[in-house]
């Protein structure tokens, strides 16, 4: 806590509260083991997740995001909500909606002033959510598990991950989540780790360009035919200024590494969910490791921490965004390369179809390509 390290608060922690989940998603960037109805979720224990807020408090712990696996899979749920009520903190969840009951979602919306709810949705009708969610049934269950959030009195948003599948759907998404009383609506991008790599690799995603393309499309005309908030998850350089600050900007997407730590559900910290995955991005497990020694001294996050400004890569380091949006997802970027540093695909790979917008790069860089 001394010589400034506190220039450095742990704003948010990100409990990956469950190993598994109820369904069996093909695009999954932590591919937990699948569920069946009927069996139990390993999670996180209560106390442990107590004494983790106790000790975060203390270094400016202000919101908890829950995700998983399935979260609300937790067999203690209510438990954990009624701690995070208690701790007066703010709650951001990431669910599939299925068992969104009204008891929870009631549960849900009294367990913070600030309550955020997301909830997947991959397609417009069941035929193609289920195809991509692996579980039949799925799309009306989420359906219903929207609504019983709507119901409680929350605005959720839904999040629909872009594949060659769905990608005529992205307008009747809009307007199902219009009906049935969302918020906002966030499309995101299949990332090339775990799962999404066989789904890359079978082009079952999208080129760059169609990706490029599909965002401009997203920012300027769908978002002009509604009047809920929609979000497309490309880099911040994609975006218009108007979308990245002041009232009506989104500011959605942003990782917030130097603020965040992960929890898993067996209850390690670790860097985010890529911990799963990636062994050494996990720090040590909360019921024998100081919260406070893992935030303030594990190598990885210091050189986070002194690295950004210098040290980022390709076109990364000639972003004049790169303060901001640190390389979008380091996590991704480390999973691909095994360096910190390295840029992220989605730029990258804008930039080599020479669809990178100039006006977001360092002038000498734009003088360059165009000598």
């Amino acid at each position: 806590m001394e010589n400034g390290k506190l220039n450095y608060p742990l704003r948010s922690l990100y409990f990956y509260l469950t190993e598994g989940c109820n369904l069996k998603c093909r695009h999954c960037w932590i591919a937990p083991k699948y569920l069946a109805p009927g069996k139990v979720a390993q999670g996180l224990d209560v106390k442990l997740f107590q004494s983790i807020i106790n000790q975060a408090k203390l270094l400016g712990l202000g919101s908890v995001k829950f995700t998983g696996g399935e979260p609300l899979m937790h067999p203690a749920i209510f438990e954990l909500l009624e701690v995070v009520c208690n701790e007066e903190l703010d709650l951001n969840v990431e669910t599939n909606g299925i068992l969104c009951t009204s008891e929870l979602a009631e549960a849900l919306k009294g367990a913070s002033k600030n309550t955020f709810v997301s909830v997947s949705l991959d397609g417009a009708d069941a035929d193609t959510h289920e195809w991509v969610r692996g579980v039949t049934g799925s799309f009306e269950a989420a359906l219903d598990g929207i609504r019983n959030l709507v119901h409680a009195g929350l605005k959720p948003q839904v999040i629909m991950t872009i594949m060659q599948r769905n990608k005529n759907q992205m307008e009747a998404m809009v307007r199902l989540a219009e009906q049935i009383g969302a918020g906002s609506v966030k499309f995101n991008l299949v990332q090339p780790t775990e799962r999404g790599v066989a789904m890359h690799e079978a082009m079952e995603t999208l080129p760059i360009e169609e990706l490029v393309e599909l965002g401009n499309w997203v920012e300027h005309t769908l978002s002009a035919s509604t009047n809920i908030r929609l979000v497309y998850s490309h880099p911040l350089a994609f975006r218009p200024l108007g979308k990245m600050f002041g009232d009506k900007g989104d500011g959605w997407g942003l990782c917030g590494i130097l603020g965040i730590l992960g929890v898993l559900a067996d209850g390690s910290y670790a860097w985010c969910g890529i911990g799963e995955s990636v062994p050494e991005l996990v720090f040590g497990h909360a019921a024998i490791k100081r919260l406070e020694k893992v935030w303030l001294e594990t190598n990885v996050l210091e050189n986070l921490r002194e690295g950004f400004a210098t040290k980022l890569e390709g076109v990364c380091a000639e972003c004049l965004l790169k303060g901001i949006c640190l390389g979008t997802c380091v996590a991704q970027n480390y999973y691909r390369s095994k360096s910190l540093w390295s840029a992220n695909w989605y730029c990258e790979g804008a930039r080599k179809a020479g669809l990178f917008p100039e006006t977001r790069l360092k002038p000498k860089v734009v003088k360059e390509k165009n000598l």
